[in-house]
This record gives structure tokens, C-alpha cells and sequence, in this order.
């Protein structure tokens, strides 16, 4: 099932590294309450991801704060290791949005993100999109339906439609 506007979006644990390695976190307890972003990309360090998808919330990130959005969250399907390193190479902290790994693909999955492209080493990956939900639910939904694009999932588009 893809996941759609009106859906609760489904609990989850998710990772991210802190001072001591690995730190679950619950995105349940994260979407609680609060107004959030999240874009969702098939893998860090890939060329798209890291030099379109990315940037445009890099720069979108100040006009998300303007409208009340208390996080961004950029998701994607590698292990936190990775995922920090990447994080740290795009400027994506610097600029204030949070990466977190799904690493087993299970929230990817959940929501029917989940694709897969062995001929590129793509296996349990996530399909490019963008959503905004309060509280949990769905409010804007965005696939990609390009290969390759970022245009329906970038941070100007979803900017515009909240």
C-alpha cells in the first residue's frame, strides 16, 4: 500500500548516530505534535540524492522554519555510519535537517516506498518523495515518477504546497 494524504504515517524505528554509535530513534514519538518534513531518497552518496534532492532543502530549509515546519528529516535506506558521513559531506546538519537511516528498509516498506534495481546495487531501496504531516498524518504527498529527477519530491515544490 502507498501510503497517501490522510494516512497516519506508521510507527517506526529508525537510527542515527550519537556520542556512543547507534541511537534508535522512534518517529512516532518524533511526528507527535509537530509540523514535519520528511523526503525520502533511494541512497546517500548517490548522484541525484546528494547533488539535487539534498541541496534543494538545503536551501528551502529557512522558508519550511518560516511556515512553521519544526523538522526536516531526510530518510533513506543505508546504515547510520554511512548515513552520518553523508550527512556531514552534503552540509545537511550545518543547514538544520536531520538524516536518519532506515536501514532495514522497514518504515520504506511500510509506506510502499520500496524498490529495488540489482543491476546498480539497489536491493530494499526507497523511491524519491516528499511529504509534510502534522501530527503524524499525511497532509502533502509527492512521488518522483522520473527516473533520475527530483523535481515533484524536491524542497521548492513541497515548500510551495504547504
Amino acid at each position: 500500500m502507498v501510503i497517501s494524504v490522510g494516512d497516519r504515517l506508521p510507527e517506526a524505528t529508525l537510527l542515527t548516530i550519537g556520542a556512543n554509535g547507534p541511537e534508535a530513534v522512534e518517529l512516532g514519538a518524533r511526528l507527535k505534535g509537530r509540523k514535519v518534513v520528511i523526503f525520502g531518497l533511494p541512497g546517500a552518496f548517490t548522484g541525484t540524492c546528494t547533488t539535487a534532492h539534498v541541496p534543494s532543502y538545503i536551501r528551502t530549509k529557512p522558508g519550511f522554519d518560516e511556515k512553521g515546519v519544526d523538522e526536516v528529516i531526510c530518510l533513506t535506506v543505508n546504515d547510520p555510519f554511512v548515513v552520518k558521513a553523508w550527512t556531514e559531506a552534503t552540509g545537511a546538519a550545518e543547514a538544520g535537517i536531520v538524516t536518519l537511516a532506515d536501514a532495514e528498509s522497514a518504515f520504506t516498506a511500510a509506506i510502499g516506498m520500496a524498490f529495488s534495481a540489482p543491476a546498480v546495487g539497489f536491493v530494499n531501496r526507497s523511491k524519491r518523495y516528499s511529504l509534510y504531516a502534522e501530527d503524524g498524518v499525511v497532509k502533502v504527498f509527492n512521488l518522483e515518477v522520473a527516473r533520475g529527477g527530483c523535481e515533484i519530491s524536491a524542497g521548492e515544490t513541497l515548500l510551495g504546497q504547504i
